[in-house]
């Protein structure tokens, strides 16, 4: 069976792929039959090209794209990947309707919310500069030690 997948290539911490045709038993980095493109996620934005043409022509041959070739393909908009991406999609089995869904808080309790308290620290009063505008200081007398 033929695949259309993706052959690393580039240097250490410096991903680059290869948008391949190969046989599925072949190993990832071994022999391929055609490149219909290359890929490059480290570059921002990242870059993909791909021969859509020659693509199209593999598909028809019998070539089925991996999982992330065609998550690629379909990403590029490349025309008719909905029949690979189907295991992405949830679909609903026949005779059985949606589990009920708690219904969503109103939007009048939203704005209603109360919001944690903060602790407000008083105004911090300045001190006095001088001692006949500071006004008298209370004593209070010490502790004394709780008797056992």
């Amino acid at each position: 069976m033929l695949m259309i997948r993706l052959q690393r290539t580039g240097r250490s911490n410096l991903a680059t792929y290869r948008i391949v045709v190969a046989e599925k038993a072949r190993p990832v980095k071994g022999k391929f039959l055609a490149i219909l493109g290359h890929y490059l996620p480290q570059q921002n934005p990242p870059v993909f090209k791909l021969d859509e043409a020659a693509a199209v022509e593999w598909i028809k041959k019998g070539a089925q794209p991996s999982d992330t070739a065609a998550r690629l393909f379909k990403k590029a908009g490349m025309q008719g990947m909905e029949k690979f991406m189907q295991r992405y999609t949830k679909k609903k089995p026949k005779g059985e309707e949606p589990a009920a869904e708690v219904p969503a808080a109103p939007a009048a309790s939203a704005q209603t919310e109360t919001k944690p308290e903060t602790k407000q620290e008083p105004a911090k009063e300045e001190a006095p500069k001088t001692e006949e505008e500071a006004p008298a200081k209370e004593e209070t007398p010490p502790a004394e030690p709780a008797a056992a």
